[in-house]
């Protein structure tokens, strides 16, 4: 990991009752020289804490709104947790806030309707190199720390 303020929060040993937990990993695929480095550490996280890789569902949609959908699919075929990936990186309209306010409130819907931890691995960034920054750079990485998360959340299930 990366070192930023957050490192000794999120390298605490994860101890989980059930390895067999179900658990995916979905990704949207707009930048994706981006979301698939946050994609790995997600999944590189969950195999460490010893996640079977047949019980990791990797799920590619076409952009962060998909999320939303992919997650409540999810959600209601049974994952015991989930994790979703994006990067949104603002432009010149307000197509960004949109989408961000959107992606971020369907995903709080989905994991307060169905109670079950969603890992908020989305970046909302005002340019490429922030983002870049937060895929293992200098502001750490955020898909390990979104698969640490529900990792952490699992344990009071």
């Amino acid at each position: 990991m990366a070192d930023y303020a957050n490192q000794k929060f999120f390298s605490e040993k994860i101890s989980l009752l059930h390895s067999n937990y179900k658990i995916a990993v979905v990704t949207a695929m707009w930048n994706s020289e981006i979301t698939s480095e946050l994609k790995s550490g997600a999944i590189n996280v969950l195999n460490s804490a010893g996640i079977a890789t047949e019980n990791i569902t990797i799920w590619d949609v076409p952009g962060s709104y998909e999320l939303i959908y992919a997650a409540n699919k999810l959600a209601h075929d049974g994952m015991d947790a989930i994790i979703c990936i994006g990067v949104v990186i603002q432009g010149e309209t307000p197509h960004f806030d949109f989408i961000c306010d959107a992606v971020a409130n369907g995903i709080a819907k989905v994991t307060i309707t169905h109670n079950i931890p969603i890992g908020f691995g989305v970046l909302t960034t005002k340019n490429q190199q922030q983002a870049i920054e937060r895929a293992g750079g200098s502001h750490g990485h955020k898909g390990e720390e979104a698969a640490w998360t529900v990792l952490k959340l699992l344990e009071k299930k």
